[in-house]
């Protein structure tokens, strides 16, 4: 009697989860018992294969489980627009995870709030940035500091192993630091800058490994996760602090540390910049967003770091504002949805040989840049990062005056491994080498 209730109970627990839960969603890759499809991610890690092949199988439109949520991924630039730009209310929510009022409290700050919270802080913040300066040349004034700053740690460590990361990850840091509080990281807060990283890294630290990113979604594993990473007196505040703390350094650090260890992957790169500084630039001077235009390859690095470092395998989850229908299907208000960037710019329709490595695939056969649409580091809509004019800015005064006034090699053991391990967020590389002045 036990094994027949064991047998029928089981066979309806399966029939449920296999087929009952699934059958008025978009297909696609069918879902295990507790973890949805979270597990496929980590063979191989981060998960970009993973996505890739479901999107070959199921098309741009399928479902996705995390846990025993499900949500829809849209997986084409051309979707993409279709749904979160030319219907981007529908779709402008968060699907906030379970670890939100561990990790802020609640539902505070910019990034994870929704409705009229989110509108009103997100047009502060941006009203902000650009009342500091943002877009002016009083923001290029700033990072320019930094760049001169760079300099000189770069020039008393020549011809030595320096560890390039912590470098660049100071001087971002300052940048944002001064708007935000109007000061920046010297010698004398060096301590300062050491516990501010600690509060922004706790969240990838955390919550960037596999296993705490199953705790985050499956219920069952959440007694793993601490009580709390840090205190907020001011939740708001400090949560708003936070989040553009995050947007105006994670981003840059992680895509300038890339792009370096792609550089130091494949040297004949970097002669190929330093030729077109030497033809356009021609002396050790700063370089300024004005000669930005003049610098196409440059740029094209830029963009091909970008796209390689891929910096979000599976994409922050959204939810629908309101019922909708999508490739035929009905989608309740509250379901979760995901803008799938990595799957976007792994796309091997635009990008031939997308593993690869090669900036000269935004260059266009009279040697200009060329706009790739598809190219989307910073997301799409109406969530789209708030730190990317900055991020933009940054990157390119960052790297095309490193590149302009030094040649770096890689350290006795080698260049930076691209490897890259699983997580929510794909880590900055970490690495020394070599650098020497050209001029």
């Amino acid at each position: 009697m036990f094994v027949i209730l064991f047998v029928t109970a089981l066979t309806a627990y399966l029939a449920h989860e296999l087929w009952w839960k699934r059958r008025n969603l978009p297909p696609g890759p069918c879902p295990v018992p507790v973890f949805g499809n979270l597990l496929s991610l980590n063979y191989p890690p981060p998960g970009y294969e993973a996505f890739e092949k479901w999107t070959e199988n199921y098309g741009p439109v399928y479902t996705f489980w995390i846990g025993n949520t499900p949500h829809i991924m849209i997986n084409t630039f051309d979707k993409l627009k279709e749904t979160f730009v030319r219907d981007g209310d529908a779709y402008v929510d968060k699907k906030n995870p379970p670890m939100l009022q561990l990790f802020r409290g609640g539902e505070y700050g910019v990034m994870d709030t929704n409705g009229a919270k989110w509108r009103e802080h997100r047009r502060f913040a941006l009203t902000s940035l650009r009342d500091f300066g943002l877009g002016k040349n009083l923001m290029q004034e700033k990072i320019l500091i930094e760049v001169q700053d760079v300099f000189r740690k770069f020039d008393e460590n020549e011809g030595s192993e320096t560890d390039v990361a912590i470098i660049f990850d100071n001087a971002i840091a300052n940048v944002i630091n001064q708007l935000l509080f109007g000061y920046r990281f010297d010698e004398a807060k060096q301590d300062e800058f050491v516990a501010l990283k600690k509060i922004i890294d706790a969240p990838q630290d955390v919550f960037g490994k596999f296993h705490m990113f199953l705790a985050m979604n499956v219920p069952i594993f959440r007694k793993i996760l601490p009580n709390a990473i840090f205190e907020q007196p001011d939740r708001q505040l400090a949560n708003m602090c936070l989040d553009l703390w995050f947007a105006g350094l994670s981003t840059t650090t992680n895509t300038t540390t890339w792009a370096i260890g792609y550089i130091l992957n494949k040297p004949k790169i970097q002669q190929k910049l330093h030729e077109e500084m030497d033809l356009v630039i021609g002396s050790d001077r700063i370089i300024t967003t004005a000669e930005k235009n003049a610098l196409p390859y440059m740029n094209a690095v830029i963009n091909e770091s970008q796209r390689c470092a891929n910096l979000v395998p599976l994409n922050l989850q959204h939810a629908t504002t309101r019922d909708i229908v999508l490739d035929g299907y009905h989608i309740p208000a509250g379901t979760g949805v995901v803008a799938q960037i990595s799957t976007v710019m792994n796309d091997k329709q635009v990008f031939t040989d997308p593993e690869v490595f090669n900036p000269d695939r935004f260059i266009d056969e009279n040697g200009k840049l060329r706009k790739v649409e598809e190219l989307i580091p910073f997301s799409i809509g109406k969530r789209q990062c708030l730190g990317e004019g900055l991020a933009r800015m940054e990157l390119f005064l960052f790297l095309s005056n490193f590149f302009n006034r030094y040649q770096i090699s890689p350290s006795f053991s080698g260049p930076p491994s691209l490897i890259k391990n699983s997580g929510t967020v794909i880590a900055p590389r970490v690495f020394s080498a070599i650098v020497r002045k050209r001029h």
